[in-house]
Formats: structure tokens, C-alpha cells, sequence
């Protein structure tokens, strides 16, 4: 798998997209989580369109179980808080229902889960949204169980290896392969650009134990073959090395993505950004803050993404000079945090 990484970029969209089909052909959920717009095309399509009009408000979109899970804000804390607002809309609130509901369906069908656990899971749901509505963010004490393991599997597990191979040089890099490949000579000098935005510096360095006056340098960068539905868009790792005249004590891992057009349906008469990067950014605000104040709209090769940088409660950094750590010590401080509520399924079956 090697030579995955060294792939040409003009191979990149029929390798992604043969990719993606391969993922939605695992299991009946991964379909639901991977067509997006057919889900839509779905529900346009049933008569006498059956689905209640609720008020104008942020949705999500795209709201499915892989979407939800435990997310960090700038000081460390850790809420569960829908992770991808890439289709969030001012739309209808019936949609987010009905496809979080769907795809509690499939991954409890996927798990050959008896027709009375669904039907439990899907009555919590509505109850637990009904409980959203009325009471706003419960307390620590008043968490679930179930949800509070996960909060706290993902507040103990911080930064681990992302890398699934050693490391053998001792310059900080990304390994290229199967998840990591290449870029061009126009990628990595807009990369470059990006990083060295004054929005760009007040955004990695707003998290705590940073400096505002910290300096930031581009360590390296490759595509990102990462997501489903999302695959096929521009998608890019970053590693940052954070300090003070040249001496990057610390690291961070910024994820750049590409933001499209929406194919959940909006409110005619609402009023929403233009830019499809500054409506994610601006969704993320009112769905996920701990997420949206971590956020960055901006332009790449004339298109839209969003900057965020992948966050842990713990920075990573080494007392170790950086030109003397191996490229394996610096990754292992990183974590590749997969922990979301497809989670629940399992702990529902035990």
C-alpha cells in the first residue's frame, strides 16, 4: 500500500469515488450514512409530502449516528455534539428526526438487533429530543450512562498514533499510503498560504496552554482519504509544529475541507450565508458551539473549505527536541478519534 500515497492527483476522483461505493456496500447503514441526497430524493418523493413543517431553524442535515459523538472546545471541555454540519440548512426539524431515526434502523437491523430494541431506541430518541427542547443540556449527574462512557472514553484516550505503519525518520511528516497521499506543487504553496492567515494563527492559537504570539510552521501536509458521502471533495491533514523562533516544542493536526453545495432542502425565506463554507461554520455555531468556535471558513484554489483543527484536552508536545524525536513520537501523541454513537449499539446489545 506504499504506493497508494504516491498516487497522481488527476487519479484522485475515480479512486475516491470507487472508494465511497465500496464503503456504502458494506451494510445497509453505511448506504444510509453515504447517500445523502438520496435520502432527500426519498422523502420528496412520498406522497402528499407526509413529514410535518416545523419552524425555521438550524438542522444538521445529515443527521445520522455516525455524525454524533464527543466533541472538545478550545478549553478542554467535552459534550456530545453532532460532528459534521457539512449539509447543515435553515430547514425543517422533521428531517434531522427522521434521518437520525433511519439510521438507528439500519445499524440496529445491521447488528441483528430484535424489531422491539428499535422500536425502544427510536421512542428514547423522540423523548430525548422532546428533553432537548424542554430542559436545554442536562447536567453532568443527569447523563446517561451508556453516553457518559462514551464521554469518558474519549476524555481518557486523547492523542494516539494515527499512523498505522512505523516510522522510521526523524523529521515530524505524515505517512503516505492507504489514508495519506501526495500532494501537488499548488496544493502545499496554498496550504502554506492558509497557514500563514492572521485568522489562521488566532484560530490554533485561541486553545489553551498556547500563546497568541506563537509562531506556526507547515511540518507537512497530504490529501486525506477520509469520510463517505464527503469523499471525492478536497480534504486535507496539516501538521502544524507550534512555538517560538523556530523551536516547535508543540504540534497540532488541522483538518481542511472542502464545503459544497447543501442537498438538504432550506426554507426559502431564510436567511442564510451564501459562501457554503461560512453557512457550515455558521451552522456549527448554533448546533455544535464546542465545535463551531473551532471553525474557519475560507477559500482554497478558489473553492470554499473549512479549517479546524482536531483537538484533544491535552496538548501534544515532548520534552524531547523536535529535531532529535522520531517521526513515531510525535504521532503517537496524536488521536484519530473514531469513539461516536454507533458506539450505543453495541453497548444496547450487552
Amino acid at each position: 500500500m506504499k504506493a497508494a500515497g504516491r498516487r497522481r492527483p488527476r487519479d484522485r476522483q475515480r479512486l475516491l469515488d470507487q472508494g465511497r461505493r465500496q464503503k456504502m456496500a458494506r451494510s445497509a447503514h453505511a448506504y444510509v450514512r453515504g447517500n445523502t441526497s438520496h435520502f432527500y430524493e426519498w422523502l420528496s418523493s412520498a406522497p402528499g409530502h407526509a413529514l410535518p413543517l416545523g419552524p425555521g431553524v438550524w438542522i444538521c442535515g445529515d443527521c445520522h449516528l455516525g455524525n454524533l459523538g464527543p466533541v472538545a472546545n478550545a478549553k478542554g471541555r467535552v459534550q456530545i455534539q453532532i460532528r459534521d454540519l457539512d449539509q447543515s440548512v435553515i430547514g425543517n426539524p422533521a428531517h434531522d428526526l427522521v434521518r437520525l431515526g433511519l439510521s438507528l434502523a439500519m445499524a440496529a437491523r445491521g447488528s441483528n438487533l430484535p424489531g422491539i430494541t428499535t422500536a425502544y431506541m427510536l421512542e428514547n430518541m423522540i423523548k430525548g429530543y422532546e428533553a432537548g427542547l424542554s430542559h436545554g443540556v442536562p447536567d453532568d449527574d443527569d447523563i446517561p450512562e451508556p453516553i457518559d462512557r462514551i464521554l469518558q472514553q474519549a476524555f481518557k484516550r486523547r492523542w494516539r498514533n494515527l499512523a498505522e505503519e512505523r516510522i522510521k525518520d526523524v523529521t515530524p511528516t505524515i505517512p503516505l499510503g492507504r489514508r495519506f497521499w501526495a500532494l501537488t506543487v499548488a496544493e502545499n504553496k496554498e496550504i502554506a498560504r492558509l497557514v500563514a492567515l492572521p485568522e489562521t494563527q488566532e484560530l490554533i492559537t485561541r486553545m489553551r496552554h498556547r500563546h497568541k504570539k506563537d509562531e506556526l510552521a507547515v511540518l507537512d501536509a497530504a490529501y486525506w482519504v477520509k469520510g463517505c458521502s464527503s469523499l471525492g471533495r478536497l480534504r486535507y491533514a496539516v501538521l502544524i509544529g507550534i512555538g517560538k523562533h523556530s523551536n516547535f516544542g508543540k504540534f497540532c493536526l488541522v483538518d481542511i475541507k472542502e464545503a459544497v453545495v447543501a442537498a438538504a432542502p432550506r426554507y426559502a425565506k431564510s436567511s442564510m450565508p451564501r459562501d457554503n463554507a461560512k453557512r457550515v461554520v455558521e451552522g456549527a455555531r448554533n448546533l455544535s458551539p464546542f465545535l463551531g468556535e473551532r471553525m474557519l471558513a475560507a477559500r482554497f484554489l478558489d473553492r470554499s473549505i473549512v479549517i479546524r483543527e482536531l483537538f484533544s484536552s491535552r496538548e501534544p508536545h515532548s520534552s524531547t527536541p523536535p529535531k532529535t524525536r522520531s517521526r513515531s513520537t510525535v504521532w503517537s501523541q496524536f488521536v484519530d478519534n473514531n469513539t461516536t454513537l454507533d458506539s450505543l449499539v453495541a453497548i444496547r446489545r450487552q
